[in-house]
């Protein structure tokens, strides 16, 4: 009788694992990846160089378009100021962010233990969801006692904190109720079966909530900057924005606008890296297989 494969005697599925694949890599980077880094970075160069030679060609004044050789020396030259600011508008936008997820994971673990919970508060979750910021930081300046920072903080956080509780509920909800049954039969607490099963499952879903507070947070910050009209040495880049608007400073303004664009791009990758590392190894999303 011959003998049996090594994965069949020894009575294991080892044999049915998924095969993943090695990809070659170039400088740290999977050659698949490649033409997707490369692709929109040769696009902008091209859309840039049209821009600046639209704007050569037409002999149209910086005050009207300024062309992107003007914005980036204007960021050059006016970068110590710029660049306080930007932090002063990326702080108010990571803080916001990570009270988010804080109070969003908080409650959604809550509400998943509690179905009357759920009902009870899960409404006004949406009201402050649907509620414009814009319409409600004046009023949340004056609650807070003309604290701009506080003030701030609140309508960046309040735009953020919606995409983590819902996608977070979702993912809570969505355990296969299979290895829900599993679970009760072996007598598991509902502790352990929060953090061994539920928790777990609803990791991808809180990433992809991540991802899209990430961006708003920032959005929130900007606008509340916009209303709360702050200034001064320790305004954010809205201020900079109204600011060369007044004085027709339009480089400056588009150098400010780049900043946020720039940053917002920093943030969504800084998420998908942190999705790529918690993902990675188990998650069909992340996943490379042979076939």
């Amino acid at each position: 009788m011959s003998e049996l494969p090594p994965h069949e005697a020894d009575g294991t599925d080892v044999g049915q694992m998924p095969v993943f694949a090695s990809e070659p890599t170039l400088l740290g980077v999977a050659r698949s990846r490649w033409p997707s880094i490369i692709a929109p970075i040769v696009l902008g160069v091209l859309a840039l160089a049209a821009w600046e030679f639209i704007v050569r060609a037409k002999g149209i004044i910086p005050q009207v378009l300024p062309g992107p050789i003007a914005i980036g020396t204007t960021l050059v030259n006016e970068w110590p100021s710029l660049a306080t600011s930007l932090w002063v508008t990326l702080s108010i936008a990571l803080s916001a962010l990570a009270a988010a997820v804080i109070l969003g994971i908080a409650l959604a673990v809550i509400f998943s233990q509690s179905r009357w919970m759920e009902m009870a508060l899960f409404p006004y979750a949406i009201v402050l969801q649907v509620t414009p910021v814009v319409a409600i930081a004046p009023l949340i300046i004056i609650w807070t006692n003309n604290n701009v920072a506080l003030s701030l903080l609140i309508c960046a956080w309040l735009v953020a904190f919606f995409p983590i509780l819902s996608n977070t509920i979702l993912g809570l909800n969505s355990v296969d109720h299979n290895l829900i049954n599993l679970f009760q039969m072996y007598g598991a607490s509902r502790w352990q079966t929060l953090r061994y099963l539920r928790l777990p499952a609803a990791l991808p879903y809180f990433l992809g909530g991540l991802r899209i507070s990430g961006g708003l947070a920032l959005i929130g910050a900007v606008v509340a900057e916009f209303v709360a009209g702050t200034g001064g040495a320790a305004s954010g880049l809205a201020f900079r924005i109204l600011d060369a608007g007044y004085q027709l400073k339009i480089p400056r303004m588009f150098a400010a606008l780049l900043l946020i664009s720039l940053s917002g791009i920093a943030i969504f990758l800084v998420t998908n890296w942190i999705s790529y590392l918690l993902l990675r190894r188990w998650h069909e999303s992340m996943v490379t297989r042979e076939n």
